[in-house]
């Protein structure tokens, strides 16, 4: 039997979070199939949770604990699983704890299983760049003929329930949020090739401070191995340093000039560089990276183009959800377009001021959709018109463009209030972009 397998057979198991997204849904379904006692628990009621549970209605062996948490399915059980984003200091992952009940987090059970299968297994993480870069490697190792699995902070997908498909040999690349990289700290585990691509300030809604941020995020290299290897952009480097990760960490020369990428923005040739490093540490050779980079077709919500409606480009960057996120946006797009710029969202707690400076100088138009966020960048700008939704903000930017020009949605915030979550705020936007005649 394979370890994963014994491990979850018959084991009590509490799941920490269902949610909406998919990935809940897909361990679930995994662990029940496994022979697992699973008992669901999550804050949401039964009406929010309702697709999610239809979706589990071929399992009747689950218990579900909705609309509270019960410290009791926290400390009489095998193991928890909790997941991403339950809050630092949690009174139940407390409660596990000094009842000695082991907790652990599905991406990293899933790198600590493929590992002991025989897989090498890369993890990409940073405040920005990471899914492009997990997409860039992935999509390069497939296109040169390597076996390799995609997963970690990926829309709808349950990485633990990967596990079955993965061979010795195989490379599994993960986009690792640090939130999941929690999960490596709980187990003293890192990925054989690592990529720390930036940090800066984001998620201090959640976390107390940027060192608490960066402790977490550190968990990608603090426990490598010698022979590892540890890639970094140039702005981290001192700072993973000053950590003393055990091996060096290593930044790319720029990618070469001749090298023509499909998606725009220097940032995007920053990552290219990134990804590049790192496929090398995998083996590949220079011919098969170049290839790979150059046919990658850009990520959805990633500064994607979209549809060019009435002469007008339309870029979908939804997951811009820091500052600096927006001002690589507008730096790639200015060069090339005269741009209007849609954004808005919920506060998380960042400074806004160079922002502003950059959307003076980068948009030529500006529509603002509501939000806590939106309400503080509103004092720093001096031309912006609102918008009640983001469908609304939609019309009246192409109703304002010519053909030629761009429009960009990329919020800055977070998604919270308008939407379901950041995946909802991405689908409304092309269902909307869909509609424009």
């Amino acid at each position: 039997m394979e370890p994963y397998k014994e491990f979850f057979k018959g084991k009590r198991v509490t799941l920490m979070g269902l949610g909406l997204l998919g990935r809940g849904v897909g361990d679930a379904e995994f662990l029940a199939s496994l022979g697992a006692k699973l008992t669901i628990t999550d804050l949401k009621s039964e009406v929010k949770l309702a697709h999610s549970l239809e979706l589990l209605a071929g399992y009747p062996g689950i218990r579900y604990v909705l609309g509270e948490h019960r410290i009791e399915d926290f400390t009489d059980t095998d193991m928890v699983i909790k997941a991403a984003g339950v809050p630092l200091g949690s009174v139940h992952i407390e409660a596990a704890k000094q009842a000695r009940v082991p907790v652990y987090m599905s991406t990293a059970l899933m790198a600590k299983f493929a590992r002991e299968a025989g897989a090498t297994v890369v993890g990409v993480t940073g405040t920005r760049g990471k899914s492009t870069i997990s997409h860039f490697m992935y999509h390069a190792l497939v296109s040169s003929g390597r076996r390799a699995h995609l997963g970690g902070n990926i829309r709808g997908l349950s990485t633990l329930a990967m596990l079955p498909r993965v061979v010795p040999g195989d490379i599994v690349v993960l986009e690792l949020d640090s939130w999941q990289l929690q999960g490596f700290g709980g187990l003293c585990i890192s990925p054989q090739v690592s990529v720390f691509t930036n940090l800066m300030p984001d998620h201090l809604n959640y976390y107390p401070d940027m060192e608490a941020y960066f402790a977490d995020k550190a968990n990608i290299f603090r426990y490598q191995q010698p022979g590892d290897m540890l890639v970094c952009g140039a702005a981290i480097q001192k700072k993973i340093a000053d950590a003393r990760p055990p091996v060096p960490a290593h930044v790319p020369a720029p990618l070469p000039e001749s090298w023509k990428l499909k998606i725009v923005g220097a940032h995007n040739r920053e990552n290219a560089s990134l990804a590049a490093m790192a496929l090398r540490a995998l083996g590949l050779d220079e011919k098969k990276i170049r290839k790979g980079l150059e046919s990658f077709g850009g990520v959805e919500g990633r500064l994607q183009h979209l549809a060019i409606k009435r002469g007008v480009h339309i870029y979908n960057d939804n997951n811009s959800t820091t500052p600096e996120a927006v001002i690589a946006a507008l730096n790639a797009l200015a060069p090339l377009y005269t741009t209007t710029l849609i954004i808005g969202g919920a506060d998380k707690k960042v400074r806004l001021e160079a922002l502003a400076h950059v959307i003076k100088q980068g948009a030529a138009r500006v529509l603002l959709i509501p939000g806590t966020g939106t309400d503080n960048l509103k004092p720093l700008l001096k031309n912006y018109e609102e918008a009640a939704d983001l469908s609304q903000a939609l019309k009246l930017a192409l109703q304002g463009a010519k053909p030629g020009e761009a429009i960009v949605f990329s919020p800055g915030f977070a998604s919270f209030g308008q939407f379901a979550n950041e995946y909802d705020r991405n689908d409304t936007f092309v269902r909307a972009v869909k509609t424009l005649s």
